[in-house]
């Protein structure tokens, strides 16, 4: 399916692109990306853990990077596209069936639209958002937000944040990013805490350890609740996290992955 008729599906806000705004972008950044490519594709098998269940498989998620014939802005996108589901018991108490698309300027790594279809037991969120980085807001189903640069949403953070160098955090060992979500500007950082050998079922990986900032509330009692495992090559491919929520933790580890850009060299045995 090609990136108009993809689209098509969503909401006529996504037509916006194609009529508005073409030809923006032409002044933007130039980011260095060898880390990932077309093609790459990752499958996570997603772990919940408690007192009362003990170690169970809850669901799975997938994520893929296409690079579209279309342009978007005029410019050439990645289109990145994560789902995650379910399986097993945790559908009759809690079925989750969600998607996310970005799709992400090639050059600059920001993104110019985000598509979110989120179904999480009787909790239902449906939304699209364009990017205008030019003029420095966003319109989504609802609100018209203005943002800093290179703002991005969660999708395209996860995969700007692979192509960080560590002389790009600062003396404290923190990098700082703006990303939008639900119609809202945050800042989060991001904490590198070191490397460590992480032994999965595909192996041994020598990784960096990240610590993202997340938002306190219902989900997450501690402001970093969630540890990020990397590889520690070129790819920075996520190979495990880790959260810790109000009953229990959860856990996704990498299964599966194919077309990566670089060979793994951080893989150990």
């Amino acid at each position: 399916m090609n990136l108009m008729k993809s689209l098509r599906k969503y909401s006529f806000i996504l037509w916006l692109v194609f009529l508005s705004g073409i030809g923006q972008g032409q002044s933007l950044r130039k980011r260095i990306n060898e880390a990932f490519g077309d093609k790459e594709f990752t499958r996570f098998s997603v772990y919940y853990n408690s007192i009362i269940t003990g170690n169970v498989t809850a669901g799975e998620a997938t994520i893929e990077v296409k690079s579209p014939k279309q342009k978007v802005f005029d410019r050439e996108v990645w289109q990145i596209v994560g789902e995650g589901k379910s399986k097993g018991a945790f559908n009759l108490f809690y079925k989750v069936r969600d998607r996310f698309e970005s799709f992400v300027d090639k050059e600059a790594l920001i993104p110019y639209v985000f598509v979110r279809r989120t179904k999480e037991g009787s909790y239902e969120k449906d939304d699209d958002v364009v990017f205008y980085h030019e003029d420095g807001f966003a319109v989504s189903r609802k609100e018209k937000t203005p943002f800093p640069p290179y703002v991005q949403d969660f999708v395209s953070a996860l995969f700007f944040m692979r192509t960080l160098s560590l002389q790009e955090f600062d003396a404290d060992s923190n990098y700082f990013i703006n990303f939008l979500l639900d119609d809202s500007v945050y800042v989060s950082k991001v904490k590198y805490e070191g490397t460590e050998i992480i032994k999965t079922d595909l192996g041994i990986f020598r990784c960096l350890k990240i610590a993202p900032m997340m938002a306190t509330g219902e989900v997450f009692s501690d402001a970093y609740p969630v540890m990020v495992w990397v590889t520690d090559d070129k790819n920075h491919l996520p190979i495990l996290a880790e959260a810790k929520v109000i009953i229990g933790s959860v856990k996704m580890e990498l299964i599966e992955f194919k077309n990566l850009r670089n060979p793994i060299e951080a893989k150990i045995d």
